[in-house]
């Protein structure tokens, strides 16, 4: 048997927008995902997450369906505009309120929170003040951090800041395809700065104001990069797209500056008259573990299609098999990613917060979901944690995306990630069979490899 480490987290994520419905109750704010939704041909079918999963109303029967699976820990995020309707100003008590209810649930099923401030739902009202792309923003967003500290914080011990800032800054401000939808690459680089730089600040306002004893981090997507061939000119490829993707965001955080050749080359069109003095100490405040969202690779050679073309990068398929995301299954990825950390930036605390799988689920006639292809993802990314963790990785829990089918942002409801099934005509939950196994494997800390 494979067997993890007794104190190993075992876990399931979701997050605001995606599952909560309820835009419109409680004093609620409208949210960019909220505007998003309604601008044509942004959002698959013109679906959105006014109603989502209605968790707002069911939480407390989600929370039991948690605990029956044996989960130890969920990671949430909170709805900034619930909490504050206009971004900033007066709090909203009803929203706090819900927040107070589904960690009381938590902890009375013995399930330990992790909250995510910022889960990519920017209140409206601070986007018209410029979203990320206003420096004001860093500070709006440690006053909201602060508030939950201290109304929050004597329940929740473990917190991050920002959920994929990469996905925020380059999706929302440069691809166009995600909320807020601006379609310029020095937009994203703005936006990232003071995501970044925000973090930093919510991070340092925790050691002042947090939990005694908390933990506080931030969770980053990364996407190891791979050379397509053995040669200079694609090893070059590789390493600018990592440095695009993922030391653009690790190395201020974790060792407080950005990468010197992506500086070089951004600064072809980018003057960084932003970044003032302090930034980065702020930025590289210390944090106490690091998220790490893995799905996929990226393999590259020279090229100028694609997005990453300006920069003389094509990222290309090799053949492997693919989820219902088109993305390449590729565990070894993880394995190689969770070393790379280790190795560049030390030994600090990893906790995979989001690992998992769409794929095109079918409901037998027995109502039984036998999503092999998910349950079989699933157990190779658990072997390639146990393979980092052998390998002296500080690896401490696993957070398997995501708990329920939902509102998957661009793609409306036409991809499912969830262990649970979500019927979004009556709503009704139904385990599939890869949650049944990943319950086997909470409960024995461990797990038979598939042959």
């Amino acid at each position: 048997m494979i067997q993890f480490p007794k104190d190993f987290i075992w876990g399931t994520a979701t997050s605001s927008y995606q599952i909560e419905g309820a835009v419109k109750e409680d004093g609620r704010g409208e949210s960019i995902w909220d505007r998003f939704c309604r601008i044509p041909g942004k959002v698959r079918n013109k679906e959105n997450g006014d109603i989502a999963c209605n968790h707002y109303h069911l939480y407390d029967d989600d929370v039991k369906l948690i605990k029956s699976l044996g989960v130890q820990s969920y990671r949430f995020s909170v709805a900034w505009s619930r909490i504050f309707p206009e971004g900033t100003g007066k709090p909203n008590p009803k929203g706090l309120d819900f927040y107070k209810r589904l960690i009381n649930s938590l902890l009375e099923n013995e399930i330990e929170p992790l909250l995510t401030l910022y889960h990519w739902d920017l209140p409206q009202l601070l986007q018209d003040k410029g979203g990320w792309m206003n420096r004001d923003m860093t500070d709006y967003f440690t006053d909201y951090a602060t508030y939950l500290y201290q109304e929050l914080g004597n329940q929740v011990k473990k917190w991050g800041t920002h959920n994929e800032p990469w996905v925020v800054s380059y999706k929302g401000y440069s691809l166009g395809n995600a909320a807020p939808g601006y379609v310029d690459f020095r937009s994203h680089l703005k936006a990232s700065h003071h995501l970044l730089l925000s973090h930093g600040k919510a991070a340092q306002a925790f050691r002042e104001l947090g939990p005694k004893g908390g933990e506080i981090g931030i969770t980053l997507n990364i996407e190891p990069t791979y050379p397509l061939e053995d040669n200079e000119e694609c090893k070059k490829a590789a390493a600018i797209k990592d440095g695009f993707s993922n030391r653009w965001f690790l190395d201020p955080v974790l060792k407080g500056s950005y990468p010197q050749d992506m500086v070089d080359i951004y600064s072809k069109f980018e003057t960084f008259d932003y970044i003032k003095d302090g930034d980065f100490e702020v930025m590289s405040s210390p944090t106490d573990f690091l998220g790490v969202n893995y799905y996929s690779i990226s393999t590259n050679k020279p090229g100028t299609q694609g997005e990453l073309g300006f920069l003389g990068v094509e990222s290309v398929k090799t053949g492997k098999p693919v989820t219902f995301m088109d993305w390449e299954v590729e565990p070894q990825g993880l394995v190689d990613t969770l070393q790379r950390i280790k190795a560049d930036y030390g030994d600090i605390p990893v906790y995979i917060t989001e690992n998992g799988a769409a794929y095109e689920d079918q409901v037998d006639e027995d109502g039984t979901i036998n999503d092999e292809d998910r349950r079989a993802y699933i157990e190779m990314h658990l072997k390639a944690c146990k393979d980092a963790i052998d390998a002296g990785v500080n690896l401490k829990g696993y957070y398997l995306w995501s708990l329920m089918d939902n509102f998957e942002w661009r793609y409306g409801y036409s991809k499912r990630f969830g262990m649970v099934r979500v019927d979004y005509d009556t709503l009704k939950r139904t385990p599939k069979n890869s949650a049944l196994w990943y319950k086997t494997v909470i409960e024995a800390n461990g797990f038979n490899q598939t042959k």
